[in-house]
This record gives C-alpha cells, sequence and structure tokens, in this order.
C-alpha cells in the first residue's frame, strides 16, 4: 500500500472523529439546555402552587382562630380554584 494513501486515510479518520465528538458535545449542550429550561418551568409552577397552598392553609388557620368553641362556625373559606388539589384527594 502506498504510504500517502495510509496517511490521509488515518487524517480522514481523524478528523471524522473529531467532528463526531463536536456533534455529540453540540448536541449535549442542547440537551441541557432542554433539560435544564423543563426544570425551571416546574419550579415556577412549584413555586406558584405552593404560595396558593400557604395563602389557603393561612385563610384556613384565620379562619378557624375567628371561630371559637361556643361560636357557631359558618363555613370555611375554599382554596383558591388555581391551587391543584389532587395529592390530597383520593
Amino acid at each position: 500500500m502506498d504510504v500517502g494513501a495510509m496517511v490521509g486515510g488515518a487524517v480522514a479518520l481523524v478528523v471524522g472523529l473529531l467532528s463526531w465528538t463536536q456533534s455529540r458535545a453540540t448536541n449535549r449542550r442542547s440537551d441541557f439546555t432542554a433539560i435544564t429550561e423543563r426544570l425551571d418551568k416546574e419550579v415556577k409552577e412549584e413555586r406558584t402552587q405552593r404560595k396558593l397552598l400557604t395563602r389557603a392553609y393561612l385563610d384556613l388557620h384565620l379562619w378557624a382562630r375567628r371561630v371559637g368553641p361556643d361560636t357557631p362556625a359558618g363555613p370555611a373559606p375554599e382554596p383558591p380554584t388555581e391551587l391543584d388539589l389532587t395529592p390530597w384527594r383520593p
């Protein structure tokens, strides 16, 4: 075999390997971006739900403090409609 052909093949192999690793790094970067965007969205939704749950708990607590053992209890305050209560309902 010709030495020039072997060197050319080796160079082509190295260039192909380098471009393949570069494209994999780009794919990993885009995957990382997609994952972080999804996590940011989920954290934002979780924070919103926690705020709503805290508000509902505080409303219920304030209602319970106003209603004594000898006073007739009015209806308890309803939780906000945006609050997702599926984890607590059967």
